[in-house]
């Protein structure tokens, strides 16, 4: 499998590390990865999208792996870091993917690169902090501990990210599910039986934290202060995947974002959760793609 790896030189001097896969000819496809993580993520997805005709592209959001930390990052701006990193490659149009934290990340270019992003993908992602919803309820106790702290701000913050990076800085496919701990339904757990797919997890998040623990920690920040734009903005092709056996990120999110996105479809799987829903439905995922790329 064709993979070129390049460190890209942002417009404001920051440098982001990428990962490419597959035929520069091909439709392109930007990965937005979950929160801890990193641009290894795309292990998981780069075979099947090379195998149906796309040239996939991820990074690490700034601050993770080897990115450039930016800081009072906002979700909004990882669109200017999405173009940069288009445009050094040669790549135009695109459709983008986040799956958990890399979820608003997705809705991000969405919303505010219309006329490049024709379509985009929130699997298992958030809703905005500054709306009326209950955000944290149906969380599982690692996210709510974590989740207190962020509204809270501030060292004590700071200092459980800190915590959580010499955790992850850890992680191999023998412990990770140890890791995520009570974050993991039954049907998580289950999708991570294989070695591979466990290591995959593990080596994403391990490398998020090469550098420290800064990505995460403003990941929180961003996730916890106003975005940078409204979902409802959102104008192009919109898909929004959940399950109800989610302990990251429950339904409920789910549901807003379907509720609150002009036009979105949704995609609710009852009987999957935060990891499932993504590993187990790969071919409806592409098929989608495919149907949102022909038609836009």
């Amino acid at each position: 499998m064709l993979r070129r790896d390049v460190t890209v030189t942002l417009r404001d001097g920051r440098s982001l590390e990428v990962a490419a896969f597959g035929d520069p000819q091909h439709p392109t496809l930007v990965l937005h990865h979950g929160s801890p993580g990193s641009h290894l993520l795309s292990e998981a997805l780069a075979e099947r999208a090379v195998a149906r005709g796309y040239f996939l592209i991820t990074s690490s959001r700034a601050g993770y792996g080897k990115s450039s930390r930016l800081l009072g990052r906002r979700v909004a701006d990882v669109v200017s870091d999405t173009q940069d990193l288009l445009d050094a490659l040669g790549r135009d149009q695109y459709l983008t993917i986040g799956w958990s934290g890399g979820g608003p990340h997705a809705l991000a270019c969405a919303a505010l690169d219309p006329g490049r992003c024709r379509g985009a993908w929130s699997i298992a992602g958030v809703v905005p902090i500054d709306v009326d919803f209950d955000w944290t309820a149906g969380m599982g106790p690692e996210n709510l501990a974590e989740f207190a702290l962020a509204v809270e701000g501030g060292p004590a913050h700071e200092a459980h990210a800190r915590e959580s990076g010499r955790d992850f800085e850890t992680a191999t496919a023998e412990n990770i599910v140890e890791i995520f701990g009570g974050l993991l339904s039954a049907v998580d757990v289950a999708a991570l039986t294989s070695e591979e797919s466990r290591a995959q997890l593990a080596a994403s998040c391990r490398h998020g934290f090469a550098e420290g623990y800064f990505g995460f920690y403003d990941d929180d920040r961003a996730f916890f202060s106003p975005w940078g734009f409204s979902p409802a903005e959102i104008t192009v092709p919109t898909q929004i995947w959940y399950g109800d056996e989610d302990l990251m990120v429950p339904p409920t999110h789910g549901q807003w974002l379907v509720a609150t996105i002009p036009g979105a479809t949704e995609v609710h799987r009852p009987l999957e959760g935060h990891i499932s829903v993504l590993t187990g439905f790969q071919d409806d995922l592409f098929d989608s793609l495919d149907e949102v790329w022909a038609s836009s």
